[in-house]
């Protein structure tokens, strides 16, 4: 690989020659090598946006020329468009503000842009990724306001249509089940009957309030930094630059974003980020009850639980032959753990804003992200390849109920709880079932067992 030198106020570096990226970046690059994490393409295509619309207002209040504001314009939009992917080259464990990823994409816009009027990349002439790209703004207003961008256009386009899928399966098997009984378990143990319907109606409840709870959470997303620059008075900005840029915004994404309410808490706290990762828990833990309830329903196939079936993928053996395990179901377990696990991260991320800015943006940033992609994934696949295919093994379903101890509640008002009990006792010492002996003992004639079954 060769190298050019390119100067900055603190030297000289050596910069792939073939980089769009110019030396505050290479200086990021050398310098913080710590995990080899990068930013996922919806953060970048957020930070674009912002530099994209920014120097749209920057032209219409007079403070960028005609020229140099539509290459920075086209340089963004083709950023948007995926096309400078492998030149946001900073680890995610970088400097707390991101400026350091904040000035990747300054200098890879700055240097398309020039290339876009001289035919060279790079350098500082005619536009400057400071002064040009990065006017009225700061990493401090910019990435926070990147984060809440970034995580609304993907709740908006991935998550609630991938739970509105994982819902839409769920109850469309609670109607397909509604007349099938099976036995009800709490503590593990049998309880009384219900159908599969009812039981597959609590898991579609779960995620029907995981979408409420997000579309609530989202909403305190939408109020964006921008304007605060370096501690939140907004010095060096123009006072109507963010009321302009966040006008452009939302006529871009269809989401109706608006200025911070109080900029020192939108830069100096990560509330909203918070709330929507607390939120993502909860529908996380959801798919872990629900996907760890599908594996024991389906157990077996001959000696587990049985009761309902779910499609087969792979073989789950590399020894027993014709084992197959439930691997949809388990991959969103761990997915989901991985998200509770992000929920701490960002938790202890958003301790960290002292005084008047949070220094830990970056990684509450990839983990939020990452959060609302696992369960957007997870939730897709889940219906897709899990939910949509299971069926039900009514045989297995009527057997268990019939040889369930706790039958015997339907005695107690005929026979008195001890009674019952002891009942259940003698079903279990001789192996026949609370019907027979209810029959037997002229407790209940077979005909009101079963009415009372139903």
């Amino acid at each position: 690989m060769k190298f050019v030198k390119e100067k900055d106020s603190m030297g000289t570096v050596l910069v792939p020659e073939n980089a769009y990226f110019g030396p505050q970046t290479q200086r990021a690059v050398e310098n913080f090598p710590v995990s080899g994490l990068r930013f996922p393409p919806s953060f970048i295509r957020a930070l674009a946006l912002l530099k994209k619309h920014s120097a749209s207002a920057n032209r219409d209040l007079g403070l960028l020329s005609g020229p140099i504001s539509k290459a920075i314009v086209k340089a963004a939009g083709e950023v948007i468009d995926g096309k400078f992917d492998d030149q946001f080259v900073v680890d995610v464990f970088q400097t707390g503000s991101g400026t350091s990823s904040n000035m990747n994409m300054n200098e890879v816009i700055s240097s398309r842009a020039n290339e876009l009027i001289t035919g060279r990349k790079g350098g500082k002439s005619p536009v400057h990724p400071n002064d040009h790209v990065n006017l009225c703004q700061s990493s401090n207003d910019v990435i926070p306001s990147a984060i809440h961008v970034s995580a609304s256009l993907l709740i908006k386009e991935r998550l609630i249509p991938s739970l509105g899928s994982l819902l839409k399966a769920l109850t469309g098997k609670e109607k397909e089940f509604r007349k099938i009984k099976k036995i009800g378990r709490t503590h593990l143990q049998d309880a009384l009957p219900i159908t599969l319907g009812q039981e597959f109606s609590g898991y579609a409840r779960q995620i029907e309030l995981g979408i409420s709870g997000i579309k609530s959470a989202q909403k305190n997303l939408y109020e964006l930094a921008l304007g605060g620059t370096a501690v939140g008075t907004g010095i060096n900005a123009h006072p109507q630059f963010a009321k302009k840029v966040i006008a452009l915004i939302s006529a871009d994404t269809g989401i109706r974003f608006k200025e911070a309410g109080n900029h020192f808490a939108a830069q100096s706290a990560q509330t909203a980020s918070m709330e929507t990762s607390g939120v993502l828990k909860t529908i996380a833990v959801s798919l872990i009850k629900t996907a760890n309830d599908i594996r024991w329903l389906s157990s077996g196939p001959r000696c587990g639980i049985g009761e309902i079936n779910i499609p087969s993928l792979q073989p789950g053996s590399s020894m027993m032959p014709g084992k197959v395990n439930p691997v949809i179901p388990e991959a969103v377990i761990q997915a989901a753990a991985q998200v509770v696990g992000n929920d701490t991260t960002i938790m202890l991320g958003a301790q960290s804003g002292n005084f008047e800015l949070n220094v830990m943006l970056p990684v509450i940033a990839y983990n939020l992200l990452q959060s609302i992609n696992l369960i957007s994934r997870a939730s897709e696949l889940f219906a897709e390849k899990c939910i949509s295919g299971i069926s039900a093994n009514a045989g297995n379903c009527a057997a268990n109920i019939e040889k369930s101890l706790a039958l015997s509640t339907l005695l107690v008002p005929y026979t008195g709880y001890d009674r019952a009990a002891l009942i259940a006792g003698k079903a279990h010492e001789t192996g026949k079932t609370i019907r027979e002996i209810a029959v037997e003992e002229n407790i209940l004639s077979e005909e009101l067992f079963n009415r009372l079954l139903k």
